[in-house]
């Protein structure tokens, strides 16, 4: 036994995506955390089920942990169950009710659309799926005294990072994967607190080489890239993840519209209703409204995507989950989740519609439509019709890996460069903004606060889920701040 406990990466090792780390218990008994889709350059170049096809023994996995529901954490789950696993699926007890949500939308995009065999795999994975409450040990069946518990993540709801508690034979060792950890101060969730220890550390490293604006500050860039909408009579383009970030953004949103509604600055509409008539979005018609910050309280705010939408009733659903600012709004009598402006479309003829109308009229909007990195989904419509003009405003707020047609927007956008879409050369006339201080993720310093704050800190620390930059600047930061003990190494 003297070779375990060992760790073995099989994803989110060599980039961004593709979480999936196995950890060898002993002969014939290992633990996967996580079994996550790869995105972008990741993976490799081969065709989907080459990618994802799982290229390591299952029969000796006695379960699946999963840190949170993020496709890039849990997509190879139905290769994984094809491989022939057959046993429990631990998580969170959110994430037990938002991780069917997201299979069943990846088996439509990915596998079938018949709906006899996606019920049949929903009824399968969710007769394996095991709740576990946040900070209680859960013992591992046929694993000795070797238990673990999960602790809040605060990268979305019902992340968690897994600490593992292994002993065999009079030996014991601690073992923490991180996930992904969220960064202090986002809404909604309260910020992650430190393992009281590790001997072992599996860290992620998305943001290792950067520092996150504070939330003063991206409140206030994200409230001036919709004032210049407003005034140019453009919609703001969000592509979001319909999971975590979808629901942060409305919950800044809500308070910018609550702080205009309560500035002596903003007028007299207060009260006013928006405009009724003939449109897209529950009546609006086509006129330019004033360039003026009284526009705010009947700006459009709409969710273009009926996966976002539904997480967003369960994320209301999961109200306990929310931090504490979140619920002082409730008390106050404000619906962060479900406020007035807000506009959700489903059908894809409303979709249509609605970015046609858009595209072709000046009525300032906020659209939030999946998916996050522009590699599909319903904002590609978006893009395609509102790139070329420079009246519209793409705004990202979260990673955008090598490789995705949103890196190629991020990088290339202020240049005035172009970008291919669905097989189309799109010019980039729009303005691109990136609010990095709206990543769900933990930035270098966080990062380095998290292993800083642990009583007994690590000897060995395993960077992944990160760009090779991003790794070897926070190897640096953390070997020479992260107060490890003499001799910890620390792995790319």
């Amino acid at each position: 036994m003297e070779d375990y406990p060992r760790i073995e990466h099989h994803g989110g090792h060599e980039g961004v995506t593709g979480s999936c780390h196995r950890l060898r218990l002993g002969p014939g008994q290992s633990l996967l955390v996580d079994c996550g889709l790869f995105q972008g350059e990741d993976g490799g170049s081969g065709d989907t089920l080459e990618r994802h096809r799982i290229d390591f023994p299952v029969d000796d996995v006695i379960a699946l942990v999963v840190t949170h529901v993020h496709i890039d954490h849990i997509g190879r789950l139905p290769y994984l169950l094809a491989a022939g696993y057959r046993g429990p699926i631990l998580c969170s007890v959110p994430s037990a009710r938002l991780l069917p949500l997201v299979i069943e939308d990846a088996l439509k995009i990915g596998f079938t659309r018949d709906e006899r065999l996606i019920r049949q795999f929903l009824d399968e994975v969710q007769g394996r799926l095991v709740a576990l409450d946040y900070g209680a040990w859960h013992g591992l069946p046929g694993a000795g005294g070797t238990r673990l518990r999960l602790q809040r993540a605060g990268h979305i709801l019902g992340s968690a990072y897994v600490e593992v508690d292994w002993r065999c034979e009079g030996r014991r060792e601690r073992i923490v994967f991180s996930g992904d950890l969220g960064a202090p101060y986002a809404p909604l969730l309260p910020a992650p607190k430190a393992s009281y220890a590790a001997d072992r550390l599996v860290l992620e490293s998305t943001y290792g080489d950067g520092v996150h604006e504070g939330r003063r500050a991206r409140r206030h860039r994200l409230k001036a890239a919709i004032d210049q909408a407003l005034a140019d009579g453009g919609t703001v383009i969000v592509p979001a993840f319909s999971i975590g970030r979808t629901q942060e953004l409305l919950y800044e949103i809500e308070g910018l519209i609550h702080g205009a509604a309560g500035s002596r600055d903003w007028g007299d509409r207060r009260g006013s209703a928006p405009p009724t008539g003939e449109g897209a979005m529950g009546g609006a018609l086509p006129r330019r409204l004033a360039s003026s910050p009284a526009d705010w309280p009947n700006l459009e705010i709409i969710v273009d995507s009926p996966l976002a939408a539904r997480f967003t009733e369960v994320y209301r659903d999961l109200r306990p989950y929310w931090d504490a600012e979140a619920h002082r709004r409730v008390r106050a009598g404000r619906h962060p989740l479900a406020f007035d402006n807000l506009y959700t479309v489903d059908s894809h003829e409303e979709h249509l519609q609605t970015a046609d109308y858009l595209a072709r009229t000046h009525r300032p909007a906020v659209v939030i439509a999946a998916s996050g990195m522009c590699a599909g989904g319903r904002v590609v419509n978006y893009l395609r019709r509102m790139l070329p003009d420079p009246r519209h405003a793409v705004v990202f707020v979260g990673y955008q890996a090598a490789g995705t047609p949103g890196r190629d927007i991020q990088r290339y956008g202020p240049r005035g460069g172009w970008v291919m879409l669905d097989g189309e050369r799109i010019d980039i006339r729009a303005r691109i903004e990136t609010l990095g201080g709206y990543s769900a993720h933990a930035d270098r310093e966080d990062l380095i606060r998290f292993v800083r704050r642990m009583r007994r800190r690590p000897r060995e620390v395993r960077l992944v889920h990160g760009e090779p930059n991003a790794k070897r600047a926070l190897r640096e930061a953390l070997l020479a701040r992260g107060g490890l003990p003499e001799g910890a190494r620390v792995v790319l």
